[in-house]
């Protein structure tokens, strides 16, 4: 993983947050075999995520979450999503798998959420079930 993009999913990990949703997506260079930062977003709706992301190509996505918790308190836990639709090619597939351990430890996050069904599968009341559930 590249010093740059290790700097910059730090400085994304330290940022204060008040309000929304903000993200880092990264991707796999095939031909190069590096992790490549694509885009960050600030205050960005989880189904405006969910369309930005490709169809047919996994991504780290680093997600710092607006959640309101019941009691009215309100916290900005990282997550990641492992963006992995089946339509992908099994060879990216196969890198992205073997590297997302790597990705999770340097990004420094416990909270992993699975979506491998494209948009419908990343929606705001799924990200809420998920980090409530805990």
């Amino acid at each position: 993983m590249p010093q740059e993009l290790k700097a910059s999913l730090r400085k994304f990990r330290f940022a204060r947050r008040n309000a929304g949703h903000a993200a880092i997506i990264v991707k796999i260079n095939k031909q190069k075999l590096i992790m490549e930062e694509v885009e960050q977003f600030d205050n960005i709706t989880i189904e405006d995520l969910a369309e930005g992301l490709p169809e047919n190509a996994p991504r780290y996505v680093v997600l710092s979450y607006e959640l309101n918790h019941d009691d009215g308190r309100k916290s900005f836990p990282l997550v990641l999503i492992n963006w992995a639709p089946i339509s992908s090619e099994m060879g990216l597939l196969t890198l992205h798998a073997s590297a997302l351990l790597d990705f999770q430890a340097t990004a420094d996050v416990s909270k992993v959420i699975e979506v491998r069904d494209g948009e419908e599968g990343l929606t705001t009341d799924i990200v809420n079930a998920r980090l409530l559930q805990s």
